[in-house]
């Protein structure tokens, strides 16, 4: 029998209507679809009638699959000669595993190809009105994860360099460890009075944003209790949300509900 395809596709963040054509085409054409936990899932709807489909979501305490398993099971799927579409949120190689499953599929001789993604370190700060770069206020941003791995033991975030690198941070998977993010940041000589957004569930009809500073967002983030899946913005950008540039807030209610679907799995 002959080998199939896979494709790593970015689904972007939360609204489906973020997917990129290619990304659409290929997901309608698909005979397997392994989906991670923060797709848009009614993108779902997209997917042919018999096509199986396959939900790989990992939830930070709780995998449904290992990634082993997850990586045997796109080898096991395309030696059966199909098309595989491995759906993945936002871009599949930014802070995912989408790398390490591309380099299984070289190792097994499976032909791949990956489909970038919008981001959610992009796109969520868009949703909540806030540019990552704005001229006379910031010309440069930096995305970290707060969720590095943890056999590495020790970060390898230089919290030195971040904190005086100047212009806009933006934090993924972050907010668990936003009391020690802060922290490192102030210990390394950033304002404590840095302008500063947690937005949870972002680019769905349950976004919540809300500002403070890099003194504060920490305890509004716990007082909110705000969950994953959020994103941190760090920088002068974050007042001109509160400037008029919060457009996904004004939504009708209606048009909201019925557009964008909500950020995980049911």
């Amino acid at each position: 029998m002959r080998t199939g395809k896979v494709y790593l596709v970015g689904a972007g963040p939360g609204d489906p209507d973020l997917i990129t054509r290619k990304g659409l085409r290929l997901l309608q054409r698909a005979d397997v679809v392994i989906y991670d936990r923060l797709i848009p899932y009614a993108l779902l709807d997209e997917t042919r009638f018999d096509a199986e489909l396959i939900n790989a979501g990992k939830q930070p305490t709780r995998h449904r699959l290992a990634q082993e398993d997850i990586n045997a099971l796109i080898v096991n799927r395309a030696r059966k000669g199909n098309l595989v579409l491995r759906l993945k949120g936002g871009d599949p190689l930014i802070f995912g595993r989408g790398a390490e499953e591309a380099l299984v599929c070289r190792e097994h001789r499976i032909p791949f190809e990956i489909v970038p993604g919008v981001s959610s370190a992009l796109a969520v700060p868009t949703y909540a009105g806030i540019p990552l770069t704005q001229r006379g206020v910031s010309s440069a941003f930096t995305v970290i994860t707060g969720h590095e791995d943890p056999s590495k033991g020790s970060s390898s975030i230089n919290y030195r360099a971040l904190a005086r690198i100047g212009g806009t941070i933006v934090i993924m998977m972050g907010v668990k460890r936003l009391p020690e993010i802060t922290r490192e940041l102030r210990k390394h000589g950033m304002d404590g009075g840095s302008p500063a957004a947690v937005i949870e569930a972002g680019a769905t009809a349950r976004q919540r944003a809300f500002v403070g500073t890099l003194s504060t967002i920490s305890e509004i983030a716990q007082a909110q209790r705000i969950a994953p899946p959020a994103i941190i913005v760090i920088g002068d950008v974050v007042r001109l949300r509160e400037q008029g540039l919060a457009w996904f807030d004004q939504l009708p209610e209606e048009l909201l509900l019925a557009t964008i679907a909500p950020a995980s799995l049911p």
